[in-house]
């Protein structure tokens, strides 16, 4: 066994995707049934008629919420959503989730009913049902462990690696709002740390404190999509950063890609406070991450279709992998997309 006070190689040099395909790298199949096990948003399981998807997501305190500024009923519905999105993503229906829950002795029966509260709203709003899951003690803070079960037709199931050169790249809602909530929910708390606890003043700031606390999935573009007959060729959802997850879908496939800086949707209160914080709103909106929109790639053949559909912006094309991933700017000028949006998770 490795030693790891001697061993070297710190686990944030290969990025979130880099990191599980180095440590899975030798995983073996063994079950027929198993027809993904690693590389996209959730396993494909055949079971028959349809495919079995199931994902699994880990939520840390300290590393992925705060309860200074967290409301735990908040924390439960954002869990879910974390979860059932990787099953949206490809082109599934989430069903059932099982919740695990690690729990230090500062944290009462009365904080879990909230926290459960919060889950049971957002498996209500999403017709998920709550299957069943564990507890356990833990030496600090709280972890909360989420596995979401879905299905997926055999024909209409979408995975990352299906993107070719001239496909558009399409993406729904807005970007950016997530990380700008986060810094503002940040800047209150050490004011609230250095002053006196007075309750923050947060008007303004509704839209993206919301979309950081309790986000909500766009699952109704997916069944526009149905009802329009469109079939994505790669889908990811946005959890680690729009720069970051299309150039793993450019990866899998195979593919570069450009997008446009003039064609990102950037909500005006996400415009706002990144300017209020001295920062190039395209840098949340590149690689902020937690935005738990869809990105998707079309065929050039849905062009005039997409238009239709609400919420879809149309943000760039596939081309081939020779020439790589880049944003081209207003003035035309074409610069390099890089994986910023994971580091320390």
């Amino acid at each position: 066994m490795s030693d790891p006070e001697t061993s070297n190689t710190p686990a944030g040099r290969f990025g979130k995707f880099g990191l599980i395909e180095h440590i899975t790298r030798e995983t073996v199949i063994y079950n027929k049934s198993t027809v993904t096990g690693k590389g996209d948003d959730s396993a494909v399981i055949d079971s028959g008629n349809e495919l079995t998807l199931v994902s699994t997501d880990l939520l840390l305190e300290g590393i992925h919420f705060n309860l200074v500024y967290t409301p735990l009923k908040h924390l439960g519905y954002k869990a879910v959503i974390r979860a059932i999105s990787d099953i949206y993503a490809m082109n599934g229906t989430p069903e059932q989730i099982l919740i695990a829950v690690g729990i230090s002795t500062r944290f009462k029966v009365e904080h879990l009913e909230e926290l459960y509260e919060g889950i049971g709203l957002a498996c209500k709003r999403y017709r998920t049902d709550l299957a069943g899951g564990d507890t356990t003690s833990s030496l600090t803070g709280m972890t909360i462990g989420v596995t979401a079960i879905g299905r997926a037709g055999r024909d209409s199931i979408v995975r990352r690696n299906g993107a070719r050169p001239n496909d558009l790249i399409c993406a729904t809602g807005s970007f950016g709002a997530s990380y700008m909530g986060l810094q503002v929910l940040e800047r209150e708390r050490k004011i609230y740390d250095k002053d006196n606890p007075v309750q923050p003043d947060l008007s303004g700031y509704e839209y993206i404190i919301e979309r950081q606390l309790k986000p909500e999935f766009p699952e109704k573009v997916l069944k526009d999509l149905a009802a329009g007959n469109i079939l994505p060729t790669s889908m990811i959802d946005v959890s680690d950063g729009l720069a970051s997850d299309l150039i793993h879908l450019c990866r899998l496939s195979d593919t570069g890609c450009r997008i446009y800086h003039d064609r990102i949707p950037v909500d005006n209160e996400t415009w706002k406070s990144a300017e209020e914080f001295n920062i190039d709103p395209m840098i949340p909106a590149l690689n902020g991450g937690e935005d738990y929109e869809l990105l998707f790639t079309l065929p050039l053949e849905h062009a005039e279709k997409i238009k239709t559909i609400p919420d879809v912006a149309l943000i760039g094309h596939m081309t081939g992998k020779e020439q790589g991933c880049f944003l081209v700017t207003g003035e035309g000028n074409e610069v390099e997309l890089r994986a910023q949006g994971w580091e320390k998770e």
